[in-house]
C-alpha cells in the first residue's frame, strides 16, 4: 500500500521498558468488530477496546499486529455501552455512558462526590485511512462538576498473524524500549529476526500524562488525561496510530484512497453495475454485499490491488479465493477480474520448489508478508499448494474475455496461459493417467489442496482419510472447462492446431471421468484416492462438476438427485458433507458446514443442466439466511419435512445450530448455517428423483460453458450475488 506517513517527531526524551507478554491464541471472534481500509484493519470488542483474549484483537498492518492493547477507562471503570455500530468498513462509532461513580466505594448512600449513572456521554469515533484515528468525546449532562480522569492502556507485541492463530515459534525478535517523543507521543518498536524494524507511532491531542502500566494492567504504558468537567461541558481527546518499517516494506508516495476512504469507497461502488429489484430486502443484500466486497480490497507490498480472502485471519492474497470471487463478481465489477489475473500472473511459478509446492506454470495458493513468512519459518512467501488455482485462472481469463471482449487482455496473458496449460499436463497429472491430482512435497505443506483443504475433508464412509495422491472430482471439471475455454481463445487468435488439441483433450478427459468417477447409483464420487478407487462419501464436490460441464447429460439427474437429498440440504443451503455419514459435523470446516460460494457454484451448475427449480430453491435459501430472523427458516424447514422426496429440495431436519467460526472470509453478509447432528440412517441417493426440469440437449452445456454465470431469472441470487469461498460470520439475520 502506498501509505501517507506522518513525519517523525523529534528525538525521544525518555523511554519505558517494553513488557513482553504471552500471545493468546485466537480461537473465536465472538462479538468482535472489524474496521478495515486497504492493509490496515482493526479487530476490537463492541466497546472499541483491544485487549488480550482469545479473539485475537488488535490493530494489524497486513500480517503484523502493530497494536495489541488499547483499553479505555473513565474514573477507573469501563463505561457502559449503549450502542456500538461498525458503520462503514473504515469507520465506526461507539456510544457509551457511565455507571454510578463514587469517590468512596463504601458510601452506599451517595453524597456530594457521587456522579449519578448515565449522566456522562462518552462517544468513540474510530476511522481507518492512512492511519488509525480515534476521537473521544465526553460531555457532562449532570449537575455536578467533577474531576474527569481518562486513561488509555497501550501496548504493541508485533505478533505475526500465524502466532495469533496459534503457531508456536522457537524464538521471536526483540521488543524495543518504548520511546516518548518531545511532542508527548509514543513510539513502540520491534526488531524482527529478519532485521526488519517495525514501529508503531502514537500521537495524542492534547498530550496526556504518560506512566508505566502496573502489573495488573494489560498494556505497557498508560496515557492519562485529567481535567475538571463542569455541567454541560465537553472535552475532546484524540489519538492517531500508524506504522513504519525499516527497511521500508511499502511503496513510497501518497495514496489518495488512503487519505479519503469514504470517497474511495463511493468511487469503487460507482464504478460497478447498479442492480435494483422490486424487492427492497434483496436490494439491501446486494448493497451490503458490494460494500463488504469493497472492504476486502487490499494491496500487496508493490501497491497492486487484490481482493483478500477474509478478515481478519485471511486478509491476504489467496489464489483460489480471489479467482472465484472475481468470477462471481464479473457482471458487477470486471475490473476485479483483470486485477486478479494480473497479480496472479505476476507471481506464477517459474521453477520447482518443494518447500513451497511450486512448479513451473502453477498459480499461487497463498501470499503472506509477515515475519514468519519472511524468515522462512513458514512457506507462504508465496505458497503454491493449491491444485485448483491454476485451472481456475484459465477459466477466469476465458470468462473475462467473454464478458469484456478484451483481446489485448488475452494477448498480454497468453504466455501465462500456455505455462498454466503446460503445468496441468506435466505437473498436475503426476502419474500420467489423465487426471490432475495432488500430494504435498514437504511436511509443512497442506495435506489437502483443493478448496476443501482441511485435513479431514476427504474421507471414506468409515471415517478414515483418503490417501494421497488424490484426484478431486471438481478439479477434473475445472481442467475440462479450462481447456475448452483456452481452445476457444486459441481459435479466436488463429491457432487452430492448439484449439483442436485442447478440445480433443477435454473430450477425452470427460469420457474417462465418466467411467472412473461414476458410482453404482449413477452419481459422482468425491475423488479418487492413491489406488484410483472412487471415494464414495457424499459431499458437495459433484455439484461443481455440473458447473464445469464435465458431467455427461445422462448422468446429471443422478447428481442433482444426490444433491437434493435431505442429508445434503440444510434448509439454508447445501452442506459440504451429507448429514447421515460418519464424521459429519455441522460446524466442521468442510464436513457439514454450508459455504455460500459452494452453493453458488452448485446452483449455477444445476441451472446449466435444466434443474432450475432446484437451483432457485438454493438461491432462495441463501437469501433467506441473509434477510430473515431465525424463526422463518425454522418454520419453513418444519413445514417441508413431510413433503414428498421428489419435491423436498429443502427438506430434512430444521436447522437448530447456527454458529460462526473464525473468518476465512467476510466478503458478503451471507451467513453460514448448519443443523443438528446426523441421523443414523445412510443417505439413500438412488430413490430420490431429480427436480422437475428437462435435461438440456448435448449442445446446451457447450453454450452454458461460455457463459456459466448467467444463470437466468430463476436462480440469480446464488449464481451472481454469492460469497467468496470462505464462510462468513454470524447467525442468519437481516443484512445491513
Amino acid at each position: 500500500m502506498a501509505r501517507l506517513v506522518e513525519p517523525l517527531q523529534s528525538a525521544p526524551v525518555r523511554t519505558f521498558p517494553a513488557r513482553p507478554r504471552p500471545i493468546v491464541k485466537a480461537t473465536d471472534l465472538g462479538s468482535a468488530q472489524v474496521l478495515k481500509h486497504l492493509d490496515l484493519y482493526l479487530v476490537s470488542d463492541a466497546f472499541g477496546d483491544i485487549h488480550p483474549d482469545s479473539r485475537g484483537m488488535g490493530l494489524y498492518d497486513g500480517d503484523t499486529r502493530i497494536l495489541s492493547c488499547s483499553a479505555l477507562r473513565v474514573a477507573g471503570e469501563r463505561p457502559i455501552v449503549l450502542h456500538s455500530d461498525p458503520g462503514g468498513s473504515w469507520r465506526g462509532v461507539v456510544q457509551a455512558t457511565n455507571p454510578e461513580y463514587r469517590k468512596d466505594p463504601g458510601d452506599k448512600m451517595g453524597g456530594a462526590e457521587t456522579i449519578l449513572r448515565q449522566t456522562i456521554s462518552i462517544g468513540r469515533e474510530r476511522t481507518i485511512a492512512e492511519a488509525y484515528r480515534e476521537r473521544l468525546d465526553i460531555q457532562n449532562h449532570g449537575p455536578t462538576t467533577f474531576d474527569l480522569d481518562v486513561e488509555l492502556e497501550l501496548d504493541a507485541d508485533y505478533a505475526d498473524i500465524f502466532e495469533v492463530r496459534g503457531y508456536a515459534r522457537s524464538s521471536r525478535g526483540e521488543l524495543l524500549p518504548i520511546e516518548v517523543t518531545a511532542g508527548g507521543g509514543l513510539v513502540f518498536g520491534y526488531l524482527g529476526r529478519d532485521a526488519v524494524t517495525v514501529r508503531t507511532h502514537v500521537a495524542f491531542d492534547p498530550a496526556p500524562e504518560l506512566e508505566a502500566a502496573t502489573d495488573d494492567q494489560g498494556g505497557s504504558v498508560v496515557a492519562r488525561w485529567r481535567a475538571p468537567l463542569r455541567p454541560g461541558e465537553r472535552r475532546i481527546f484524540s489519538w492517531t496510530v500508524h506504522p513504519t518499517s525499516e527497511p521500508d516494506q511499502a511503496v513510497h508516495g501518497l495514496d489518495p484512497d488512503a487519505l479519503d476512504p469514504g470517497h474511495a469507497h463511493a468511487t469503487w461502488l460507482d464504478a460497478g453495475a447498479r442492480i435494483e429489484t422490486d424487492n427492497e430486502l434483496v436490494n439491501q443484500v446486494i448493497s451490503r454485499s458490494m460494500s463488504d466486497l469493497r472492504l476486502l480490497e487490499s494491496t500487496d507490498p508493490q501497491g497492486e490491488p487484490f481482493i483478500a480472502a477474509g478478515v481478519p485471519w485471511f486478509t491476504t492474497l489467496f489464489g483460489r479465493d480471489s479467482l472465484i470471487t472475481s468470477l462471481q463478481s464479473l457482471p458487477f465489477l470486471p475490473r476485479l477480474a483483470v486485477e486478479t489475473l494480473e497479480i496472479l500472473a505476476g507471481r506464477q511459478a517459474t521453477a520447482e520448489d518443494p518447500w513451497r509446492d511450486a512448479e513451473p506454470g502453477k498459480i499461487l495458493h497463498e501470499l503472506r508478508t509477515g515475519e514468519m513468512s519472511r524468515t522462512g519459518e513458514l512457506p507462504f512467501s508465496p505458497y503454491y499448494g493449491s491444485i485448483d488455482a491454476t485451472p481456475l485462472w484459465l477459466i477466469l481469463l476465458g470468462e473475462t474475455h467473454d464478458w469484456t471482449g478484451d483481446d489485448a487482455l488475452v494477448e498480454r496473458y497468453w504466455p501465462n496461459a500456455l505455462a498454466a496449460l503446460d503445468w496441468i499436463d506435466k505437473w498436475g497429472d503426476r502419474d500420467g493417467d489423465g487426471f490432475v491430482e495432488y500430494e504435498r512435497k514437504a511436511e509443512t505443506g497442506l495435506r489437502n489442496q483443493g478448496w476443501k483443504d482441511s485435513t479431514e475433508a476427504i474421507r471414506w464412509l468409515d471415517g478414515s482419510l483418503a490417501e494421497t495422491p488424490i484426484a478431486l472430482a471438481e478439479v477434473q471439471g475445472y481442467v475440462f472447462d479450462a481447456k475448452r475455454r483456452m481452445a476457444r481463445l486459441a481459435r479466436h487468435r488463429g491457432d487452430a492446431t492448439l484449439a483442436d488439441r485442447l478440445d480433443a483433450e477435454a473430450l477425452e478427459l470427460q469420457r474417462r471421468f465418466a467411467q472412473a468417477f461414476r458410482l453404482a447409483d449413477g452419481s459422482i464420487a468425491m475423488a479418487l484416492d492413491r489406488s484410483k478407487r472412487p471415494v464414495d462419501t457424499i459431499g458437495s464436490n459433484p455439484g461443481h462438476c455440473l458447473w464445469s460441464g464435465i458431467v455427461p447429460v445422462d448422468q446429471a439427474p443422478a447428481v442433482a438427485a444426490m444433491l437434493g437429498t435431505p442429508a445434503m440440504d440444510s434448509g439454508w443451503g447445501l452442506r459440504t458433507y451429507a448429514a447421515d455419514q460418519p464424521g459429519y459435523n455441522p460446524i466442521g470446516y468442510h464436513i457439514g458446514s454450508v459455504w455460500p460460494h459452494d452453493n453458488a457454484i452448485i446452483a449455477a451448475g444445476l441451472t446449466r443442466y435444466g434443474f432450475r427449480e432446484q437451483a432457485a430453491s438454493i438461491a432462495a435459501a441463501m437469501l433467506e439466511a441473509t434477510m430473515r430472523p431465525v424463526a422463518a427458516p425454522l418454520a419453513r424447514a418444519h413445514q417441508r419435512r413431510g413433503a414428498p422426496k421428489g419435491r423436498a429440495a429443502r427438506g430434512g431436519r430444521p436447522p437448530l445450530s447456527r454458529r460462526s467460526r473464525p473468518l476465512a472470509g467476510l466478503s458478503r453478509r451471507c451467513r453460514r448455517a448448519s443443523d443438528h447432528g446426523p441421523s443414523r440412517r445412510r443417505c439413500r441417493r438412488a430413490p430420490h428423483r431429480a427436480r422437475r426440469g428437462r435435461p438440456p440437449s448435448r449442445a446446451a452445456p457447450a453454450r452454458a460453458a461460455a457463459d456459466p454465470w448467467r444463470a437466468g431469472p430463476t436462480a440469480p441470487a446464488a449464481a451472481r450475488w454469492a460469497c467468496s469461498p470462505s464462510p462468513c460470520p454470524g447467525a442468519p439475520r437481516r443484512a445491513g
